[in-house]
């Protein structure tokens, strides 16, 4: 990567910037960085302050150029450089470029420059032999050659390199950045009360190339249109920049806060599977964003992937869903078993298949008992029998039986079904007559009741 990234900046800077910028996240991400001293590299490399922004996770991070955080109640600027760390989520990490409303900054005073110290007060191109021009190089990129923000600064004069210009031999710090007075380097080590690389031939040159970045492409300047201005603009640097740290934040805020419930079909498949060791289910559950010593519950959709939920959460079914007891994480794959038992007691509730769309295996009772006795799809019972050929004759029969077997008297069913009370017996008279048992008994509401339970456990398996 070394060799490479040398041949590239000799064809062209930008080239070179974007792998060493490759590299630096690489060995970040190796080396297991927090999410802080990622948001750090990105704003060190681009030589303006960083932030991320997660709402879903509840995380604000900003990072100023110089390595330290420095958090903000404003929301981010939509005209700044930014990505989403997934394409469908919220979180987004983004680059402040200061000045980029007007597209001016003023260079002719030191410090203009995001992360750039005041050393000077004129700005000359750097790669200057005497120490005047050494000091005034701080404040001017490699104007040029239009570089990125990853060279060293007149780096065979004065001896320091930038922050993508470090020396690979020294590896990057995953903790954060160091920096000493103006020294914004990510992953130099601290050698000078300057923060630059040993070899510096004297003090002015190590002050002026110590805060040395190009503003080529990648810095908060472009290019130099005349003494006292530049354009501020974004790069391919900082899309490169962007891009990298995006990827191995999105790794990080996975493995250390969790992601939504039900996010992962992979791990909510782990953590149903009972044959799975438990230190594999816990670990998928803490990866969905479970607290494992908190119960949960896991729900069965029609058609649809398994989902796991807390317990306490609303269920925003919109077809037929199963949902299972709230059990200890280890314990799940019950709760899964019994939430697809309760699909099979649900109902599309439209006038030939009425019933509750969703139920709840933990308001079954006994009545789970029965999906142990009737195969789906096999013969069904003989009251089950009657009641398909009664149905296939008589359109309003099967909502006429759901509202008596689901009310507590014959007035409560007239309402449910819309009708006047008289007309409900007249209907009752005539289904018995086809069951060939009585409904309006306590003993002929029961059979009822199994009948209609037992209609929906003989369907064909969901």
């Amino acid at each position: 990567m070394k060799e490479l990234a040398g041949r590239l900046t000799a064809l062209d800077p930008d080239a070179g910037a974007a792998v060493r910028v490759i590299a630096y996240f690489d060995r970040l991400a190796e080396t297991r960085a927090g999410v802080e001293a990622l948001v750090r590299g990105a704003a060190v490399l681009s030589g303006c302050p960083a932030r991320l922004v997660d709402p879903e996770r509840r995380v604000h991070v900003r990072v100023e150029p110089d390595g330290t955080r420095r958090d903000t109640d404003e929301p981010p600027d939509p005209a700044w450089p930014s990505t989403r760390l997934a394409p469908d989520g919220t979180a987004a990490l983004w680059l402040e470029r200061v000045g980029a409303a007007s597209g001016v900054v003023d260079t002719g005073r030191a410090g203009s420059a995001p992360g750039v110290t005041e050393t000077s007060r004129a700005g000359v191109t750097p790669g200057v032999a005497n120490a005047d021009h050494a000091r005034a190089a701080s404040q001017v990129g490699d104007t040029g050659r239009a570089g990125a923000a990853s060279r060293a600064v007149d780096s065979d004069r004065a001896g320091v390199a930038s922050p993508l210009g470090a020396p690979d031999r020294t590896a990057p710090a995953p903790g954060g950045v160091k920096t000493v007075r103006a020294g914004a380097a990510s992953g130099l080590t601290e050698t000078s009360r300057a923060g630059v690389t040993p070899g510096v031939a004297n003090a002015d040159r190590t002050r002026a190339a110590s805060q040395a970045v190009d503003t080529g492409r990648a810095g908060a300047v472009s290019r130099v249109g005349h003494v006292g201005q530049a354009r501020v603009a974004s790069s391919v640097v900082d899309a490169v920049i962007l891009e990298r740290a995006a990827g191995v934040l999105r790794l990080v805020l996975d493995r250390t806060r969790g992601r939504v419930p039900a996010d992962d079909p992979a791990l909510v498949e782990t953590l149903l599977d009972g044959t799975a060791p438990e230190a594999a289910r816990l670990h998928a559950a803490r990866r969905l964003g479970l607290d494992t010593t908190l119960p949960a519950r896991a729900l069965a959709p029609l058609h649809e992937r398994p989902r796991v939920v807390p317990a306490g959460t609303e269920t925003d079914a919109v077809g037929r869903l199963g949902v299972g007891p709230a059990v200890p994480v280890l314990e799940l794959p019950r709760s899964w078993a019994e939430a697809r038992t309760a699909l099979r007691f649900t109902a599309e509730g439209t006038p030939q298949d009425p019933g509750p769309r969703v139920v709840h295996a933990e308001e079954l009772g006994g009545i789970a008992l029965l999906a142990d006795l009737v195969v789906p799809g096999a013969e069904p019972p003989p009251d089950v029998r009657a009641l398909e050929t009664a149905a296939a004759t008589t359109p309003w029969l099967p909502a006429t039986l759901h509202a008596v077997a689901a009310t507590t008297s014959l007035r409560a069913a007239a309402t449910e079904i819309n009708v006047h009370h008289s007309t409900l017996q007249d209907r009752l008279a005539h289904a018995e007559h086809l069951l060939g048992w009585p409904v309006r008994t306590p003993q002929g509401r029961l059979r009822l009741q199994l009948a209609l339970a037992m209609r929906h456990l003989a369907r064909p398996e969901p």
